[in-house]
């Protein structure tokens, strides 16, 4: 094994500009750790705001919170996992999925069987979230509306069809243009309106919004009485947006935050299941995936259309893809 590997790092904060194809020291696995030859990895909005220094982090930094590929080599005391083995995996408490290599938590990371590596490497946060965001935060009960902003993106695309899966009796998007209504409702929405029209869509027991700015602000005025706003993003870098605590207590609603992040680096040993009942949902065909995969070189690009709120589902790096007739299997991507 080689001790130097390619990858795409943020030496300086900037625009996409700033990214840079590099050689860099291939990481081992530490204890609990198994480190993973990257075969793609997904391209989020989280990674853009590491770029852009919103997230403080030491440069340089190699971006990437999910990945998908083959296991290289296990760290001490890690069981159930072989070397070797095709596997999805968070790389989220440290970062660096634009690598050839990439080491996290023996937790965090879930053995594929039936799911191509391209569309596994869409799974792990987006999906991973959607479960955690509507069962343990939320506590969706069956029968209870839902509203989902930013419906077509990556999260939102995952949210509204783990809404259906977990029983909801009412499941509505946003968008922000008109061109994404047709691609939010094939991922089970029974409506998808435009954000500024949201007023008129009635009241909902769990709003789900990682916008900010004015559609924190409707989503609250959007919830029932004992309903649940969870908020698990600022896509819209607004300003944050005040809510009242008398409110609440008046209006008998509830605020909620969801940090993949941060859970993660806690509590491992949770979202590790969440995130294998993903990857089985999108194997069994529960859970629809919409992937495009770019080169690794690519990846200015791709956070170009990230922050220009152009793409709808995934997209995925090129990192090392599997030769011909490896690494393919069932996975709903295009």
């Amino acid at each position: 094994m080689t001790n130097s590997m390619k990858a795409v790092t943020i030496p300086e904060f900037g625009p996409a500009e700033v990214l840079r194809l590099d050689a860099v020291a291939v990481p081992e696995p530490g204890p609990g750790e198994v480190s993973i030859d990257v075969a793609y990895a997904g391209a989020n909005f989280a990674e853009v705001l590491y770029r852009q220094g919103v997230v403080d982090v030491p440069l340089p930094f190699v971006p990437g919170i999910e990945v998908s590929g083959r296991i290289r080599a296990l760290g001490e005391g890690v069981s159930g996992l072989a070397v070797g083995e095709p596997v999805a995996a968070l790389t989220i408490v440290a970062s660096g999925g634009y690598a050839e290599v990439v080491t996290t938590s023996a937790d965090l990371v879930a053995p594929l069987a039936g799911t191509g590596l391209e569309v596994a490497a869409a799974v792990p946060s987006n999906s991973t979230t959607a479960f955690l965001v509507l069962e343990r935060v939320a506590r969706l009960a069956p029968g209870e509306r839902v509203l989902v902003h930013a419906a077509a993106g990556g999260a939102g695309s995952q949210l509204g069809q783990v809404a259906r899966l977990l029983g909801a009796g009412r499941v509505v998007g946003t968008v922000g243009s008109e061109a994404k209504i047709a691609a939010a409702k094939a991922f089970g929405y029974d409506e998808v309106v435009l954000r500024d029209e949201v007023a008129g869509t009635g009241e909902f027991d769990v709003v789900v919004d990682m916008v900010g700015g004015p559609a924190r602000r409707a989503s609250l005025d959007r919830l029932a009485p004992m309903g649940r706003l969870v908020v698990m993003g600022n896509a819209s870098g607004a300003e944050d947006v005040g809510i009242p605590a008398n409110e609440l207590w008046f209006t008998n609603k509830t605020v909620s935050g969801f940090n993949l992040a941060a859970f993660a680096a806690v509590a491992p040993e949770t979202v590790g299941p969440a995130l294998r009942r993903a990857v089985t949902a999108v194997a069994d065909g529960t859970l629809r995936v919409d992937v495009e995969s770019l080169p690794l070189a690519d990846a200015a690009t791709a956070h170009r259309r990230i922050e220009s709120g152009s793409t709808t589902g995934k997209l995925v790096l090129r990192v090392r893809p599997p030769r011909e007739g490896e690494g393919h299997g069932r996975g709903r991507g295009v």
